[in-house]
């Protein structure tokens, strides 16, 4: 800047604040110039030592001269200011071609764009240092680095700020020009500024808490990929799965990991091969989850009916298998028929399945005296949800199922999912009016004679969180009851 701080008019209250000491310094100098002058000219026309004393006031005013450019200098940049305590304000720094002027720090955080990146860099000195500095250059913000050791090369994993106007494929250019290769990019968000260590320590608490947190927390982990769990035992009967090893099989894009209950768990990421540090990672956090062995949170809540009957709903588990059972047993076989879909002589061996926190949630709803009159299913089938209910047929059109199918979308909301479904006849109004309850967007699929519900969640908020939810988290498991 070429402006001249001493003539700026830095004001106070409105009004330019004028620095009297310089000016007081400067009328003396002019002051004593003028005596200096009029005593030399006396001197002159009254003695003969004129020549020596026009040398001696050069050098008087000479010195006068570098006194006041001295003091100008020293004084005339800034105002004087109170002394606070408090940091000075950094100056305004330039950057790019010269005569344009950096923006402030918050025009640059609204035009900046989160990236998580990951590429392989040779294994030798500076290679990682070359590419940090091709970032640079390109004034992108390296806000977290993690590496993962292979058998050759690094791949290097980084959480970036970027300029908005610096496009994922000019980043990838700029990483390949500095040495990087096999470069993965996508955009990230504020949950990716929580460091490694802390999201894994989260993660592993979320899975402490819950059995069926351990798939949402491999998700969470992994990114985005599908998890599949296998039973050793399928339901229907049937082979299982081929059995891996206690350590666990890693092959580039896929891990198959001992689910703890038996069977598989199968991890697919076709976009991004795991590394053995993610590898380790996901055997860890599975071999907390089987130590710990079943659990549920313990919470429930308590709904008043329309006609003022209070009933109880709970997070239920294979645990409570006996009790769904009997629910089964005072069920008709029309209500047995609308929620599955088939023979139903083959209802019972589908409760195991259901009721196990690997493949969704369930919810109960009790009377007070304990008995078990509705399920409630949330069931991961892929990239989507499904919903499913089963109300005893004395409860039946009394508002339980509204009562459970609310909050089985308030726990998919939570869990990240963008819409849930439900699969049910034509002639089962009951569901179809709870569906429409939700006063959520909704569409209408009609498959071989069934009904295909699905509201779109989007649109959807969470108000509360029922002691009996889960955390929030989001997996895509195709396992499915039929």
């Amino acid at each position: 800047m070429t402006t001249d701080m001493s003539h700026a008019t830095r004001a106070r209250h409105g009004r330019p604040v004028h620095h009297w000491r310089r000016d007081l310094v400067e009328l003396a100098a002019l002051f004593t110039a003028v005596a200096v002058a009029d005593a030399v000219a006396n001197l002159i026309g009254h003695g003969p030592g004129g020549p020596a004393l026009l040398v001696i006031s050069a050098v008087v005013l000479a010195a006068t001269a570098g006194f006041h450019v001295w003091w100008a200098r020293r004084h005339g940049h800034a105002p004087p200011v109170a002394d606070t305590g408090a940091r000075r304000t950094a100056q305004a720094r330039t950057a790019g071609p010269a005569g344009q002027i950096a923006a402030s720090p918050s025009q640059e955080d609204a035009a900046s764009t989160l990236w998580r990146m990951r590429t392989t860099v040779k294994d030798e000195p500076g290679s990682l240092a070359a590419l940090c500095t091709a970032l640079a250059e390109q004034r992108v913000d390296i806000l977290s680095l993690q590496t993962h050791p292979l058998a050759e090369g690094t791949v290097d994993e980084f959480l970036l700020r970027a300029p908005g106007a610096l496009t994922a494929t000019e980043l990838t250019r700029v990483v390949s020009q500095a040495g990087g290769s096999s470069t993965w990019i996508e955009r990230a968000d504020a949950h990716d500024l929580v460091d490694a260590p802390t999201r894994v320590l989260g993660l592993a608490t979320r899975t402490a808490l819950d059995a069926a947190e351990l798939p949402l927390a491999l998700r969470q982990l992994l990114g985005r990929c599908t998890i599949r769990s296998l039973p050793a035992h399928p339901v229907g009967g049937g082979r299982g799965p081929e059995p891996v090893p206690v350590e666990g099989v890693l092959e580039d894009t896929v891990m198959r990991l001992r689910a703890p209950e038996g069977g598989v768990l199968t991890v697919e990421r076709p976009y991004l091969p795991f590394t053995p540090t993610e590898f380790a990672r996901a055997r860890a956090l599975v071999e907390l989850d089987t130590r710990l062995g079943s659990r549920i949170p313990k919470g429930h809540d308590v709904l008043t009916l329309p006609e003022g009957d209070d009933i109880t709903v709970r997070r239920v588990d294979t645990g409570d298998l006996p009790a769904a059972r009997e629910m089964h047993e005072r069920c008709s076989q029309r209500t047995l028929g609308m929620r599955y879909h088939g023979p139903v002589g083959d209802s019972d061996r589908y409760l195991k399945h259901l009721l196990s926190p690997r493949f969704g949630r369930t919810l109960a709803a009790q009377t007070s005296s304990g008995r078990v009159i509705g399920l409630g299913h949330l069931l991961w089938d892929g990239d989507e949800t499904e919903v499913a209910l089963l109300i005893e047929d004395e409860w039946q059109r009394r508002g339980v199922g509204s009562k459970l199918l609310g909050r089985l979308v308030t726990m998919a909301v939570e869990a990240g999912c963008e819409s849930v479904y439900a699969v049910t006849q034509a002639s089962n109004t009951a569901m179809v009016a709870a569906m429409r309850g939700l006063g959520l967007p909704l569409d209408y699929q009609v498959e071989e004679g069934t009904l295909v519900v699905t509201a779109r969640l989007d649109a959807a908020s969470v108000t509360s969180r029922p002691p009996y939810s889960t955390l929030p988290g989001r997996i895509a498991d195709p396992a499915h009851h039929d």
